[in-house]
């Protein structure tokens, strides 16, 4: 890739056009949730076009129904012998919540493991010329623009020289707020209009205000510009996908008139650091397993994960507007994890949503390390806790609320399984300490003993660990019987030390992530909002004293936890150890797997390997050395003061700033708008002004034509009385 010069960009303005087209507002109401909108669910263009297989249903959510049912009364059995206590009717409810949510998902890996058996082959449409329109989104806040845009730029390349690059536009909707990234954003599309204007239409905008977050971004989008065409295919900042796989997807849509959302399963890449790595490693192996078994069964009740899925504009458009739900965060304001509602609003309207497990080609990345994943996880947690409120919506099929329920209970799932272990603890310690009631109020000739049945417990546990296990063995199986893919792994031998690794290191990791939601979910019930936090996506190390702040509680939490069985026993302890060992060194453990050069060591050695980081795809390598080269470009960027001077820079700035709405007299004024219009106005210089004003003011600036105007008039030099002082 060729990085255009300076000069070149100063003499040109916006190569290929406006930085955006020309609007085309269409409605996007906010959907009523307490009752069916009328006119939905509408009649499907196909006989039953949107009609999915009782059949499979039965068979994974029956079969856990069954399995759970009978775990459930097998772990009853080990209490009834003797009388079941209240803290033993206490663990008997945990275990089947826990049961059920791990049951449903070893039923799905069993359909999976069963259908990946055959090797499936994707719906060949290569031949299908495409006659609908499609915007592939490109959603980013506060990213590397080297990262954003360099994706794109080999991806509309690629995709042009499939012969259908003529049916889709690419638009980069930004939401950044940091005024230097911004910047970068601006100088980083112009290499990109310079590279693609010849063969794709490439467009760029940043919001104002990022209300509504991601799902504000893209609504904003459709209100705007969605009318003009057919598709939205969203991607994520790191998200990268084959031509193939974007045509695919447009094709399928195309040749189905009621899907209105078909999502892919993203293979993780890039992972540098372990963690990332481990990550990468467990997704390649067991994810196609639950993936391709949920795919199945669901049918046309798919689900959306928020990126790397197309979705019919008229679907998206007329069924999944988002209300703002009653009250303050965290439960309350604008809806979070939009993704899975808006899957629930357009099944609920009529349109198919599927999840297309035989289509590869799509890529995402992964956070670098346990903090990073902490962080994310804390923003998940908050909108997933936040459908507990979507779940009563009229008229949402039962599949849709278990998906909602599914992405509830991932997060409430570790404060059940805490609460499991310790209740169990406290059933041994009672055992242990306090002394048992052998002769009761009612008269009896011999003494109630305390009895459990061991065998049966010590059965139910080997059951629950290969419910637990299952989709993980169903991989390894696959992995061990393909050839073709173990040696994309680095052969079977290290195939094999990789998941044996892979399992001890997540076996240490689980119950720091176990403290770690029980820690979001406190939070989030005590009423504390997330916020919006930009995500690290390379080096995840962190100082040592960072990490042992941030853990100081999980270690704390370990030792009470050790100190607790060895006052039963020493064999209670062993027993407990695996969850323990990984509390008590989660410092050396957050720190090992955040880093980079243990990634590497670990890469060098084969371990963790998988095909698409042995063998990348041409895509991937393409998009490595074009970040390389946008790295370069805008290694000198741009400030306010350059535009200020610059009319060229200002010129082309002001090209890529976002439409300002009309106020009409007489209408509210934000208070930082007000406060910022007077530093503006009474600045006497440039360097004046420019130092009263923080970033938030310096981003509020960048997007406002005439205060940059009304900056451009005032001289630059600096007057030590004309600093204004604000109280």
């Amino acid at each position: 890739m060729t990085v255009p010069d300076n000069s070149v960009l100063e003499t040109e303005v916006l190569v290929g056009g406006s930085a955006m087209p020309n609007e085309r507002p269409g409605a996007m109401e906010p959907q009523n949730l307490s009752k069916m909108p009328e006119g939905f669910p509408r009649r499907s263009t196909v006989a039953n076009g949107v009609r999915s297989r009782a059949s499979r249903r039965f068979f994974v959510v029956g079969g856990a129904l069954l399995m759970s049912l009978f775990a459930i009364y097998e772990m009853g059995a080990v209490f009834s012998i003797g009388g079941i206590t209240p803290l033993e009717y206490l663990v008997l409810v945990l275990f089947a919540v826990n049961f059920c949510w791990i049951a449903l998902a070893f039923c799905s890996g069993i359909a999976g493991f069963l259908i990946l058996l055959r090797k499936p082959r994707a719906k060949d449409l290569d031949a299908t010329q495409l006659h609908t329109r499609t915007a592939i989104l490109m959603p980013t806040y506060n990213e590397s623009p080297d990262r954003v845009f360099s994706a794109v730029s080999v991806m509309a390349e690629t995709l042009s020289q499939t012969g259908h690059g003529h049916a889709f536009d690419w638009f980069i909707l930004s939401d950044t707020t940091d005024p230097d990234i911004a910047l970068l954003e601006e100088q980083a599309f112009l290499v990109l209009r310079q590279e693609t204007h010849k063969h794709s239409r490439v467009y760029y905008r940043r919001r104002r205000k990022n209300v509504a977050r991601k799902a504000g971004n893209v609504a904003d989008f459709c209100r705007r510009w969605g009318s003009r065409y057919d598709h939205l295919l969203v991607l994520d900042a790191d998200s990268l996908m084959e031509s193939s796989t974007i045509t695919g997807l447009a094709q399928r849509m195309q040749a189905d008139p009621d899907a209105g959302l078909i999502q892919t399963i993203p293979s993780l890449i890039n992972g540098t650091t372990l963690m990332a790595r481990l990550q990468q490693f467990a997704a390649r192996i067991y994810g196609p397993v639950i993936g391709t078994g949920l795919g199945w069964w669901v049918q046309k009740e798919g689900n959306f994960w928020g990126h790397n899925a197309i979705i019919r504009t008229e679907a998206f458009m007329t069924a999944a507007g988002l209300p703002n739900l009653k009250g303050k965060p965290p439960f309350g304001g604008h809806i979070m994890s939009h993704d899975f509602v808006e899957a629930a609003l357009i099944r609920r309207a009529g349109w198919s949503v599927v999840i297309a497990y035989d289509l590869p080609g799509s890529y995402e990345e992964c956070p670098p390390s346990i903090i990073d994943l902490a962080v994310r996880d804390r923003r998940w947690c908050q909108g997933n806790l936040q459908h507990s409120r979507i779940l009563p919506t009229k008229g949402l099929h039962w599949v849709s609320r278990l998906h909602l329920l599914t992405g509830i209970m991932a997060y409430l799932s570790s404060p059940f399984w805490l609460m499991l272990i310790l209740t169990g603890l406290m059933l041994a310690l009672q055992a242990h300490f306090i002394r048992p009631e052998y002769f009761t109020d009612q008269f009896s000739l011999f003494p109630t003993w305390p009895i459990m049945d061991s065998d049966r417990a010590l059965r139910l546990f080997y059951i629950t660990m290969g419910v637990l296990f299952g989709p993980k063995v169903f991989g390894v199986l696959l992995l061990l019987k393909d050839g073709e893919f173990a040696r994309s792994v680095g052969g079977r031998i290290k195939a094999i030390f990789s998941v044996i690794f892979e399992v001890i290191l997540s076996a240490l990791i689980a119950p720091i992530m176990m403290f770690i939601h029980c820690g979001a979910v406190m939070s989030i019930l005590m009423g504390r909002d997330s916020g919006w936090s930009p995500q690290r996506r390379d080096d995840g190390s962190m100082p040592w004293m960072t990490l042992l702040y941030r853990h100081r509680w999980h270690m704390l939490a370990g030792i009470m936890l050790g100190y607790a069985a060895i006052l039963d026993s020493l064999t209670l302890l062993a027993w407990m150890s695996p969850a323990l060992i990984g509390l008590w060194f989660a410092v050396p453990i957050s720190a090992w797997t955040g880093s980079v050069k243990i990634g590497e060591v670990f890469k060098r050695a084969g371990i963790l390997a998988t095909p698409e980081e042995r063998n990348p795809a041409v895509i991937c390598l393409q998009a490595q050395e074009a970040r390389t080269a946008y790295q370069g470009f805008i290694a000198e960027p741009w400030t306010l003061e350059q535009l200020l001077k610059d009319p060229t820079l200002m010129e082309l700035h002001l090209a890529m700033v976002d439409k300002q709405p009309l106020r009409a007299a007489g209408t509210p004024i934000e208070a930082m708008e007000a406060i910022l219009h007077v530093k503006v106005l009474e600045a006497r210089c440039q360097q004046s002004a420019l130092a009263l004003l923080n970033r938030q003011e310096m981003a509020m600036v960048l997007a406002n034509p005439q205060m940059l105007r009304n900056l451009q008039k005032l001289p630059e030099q600096f007057i030590e009385e004309d600093l204004v002082s604000f109280c």
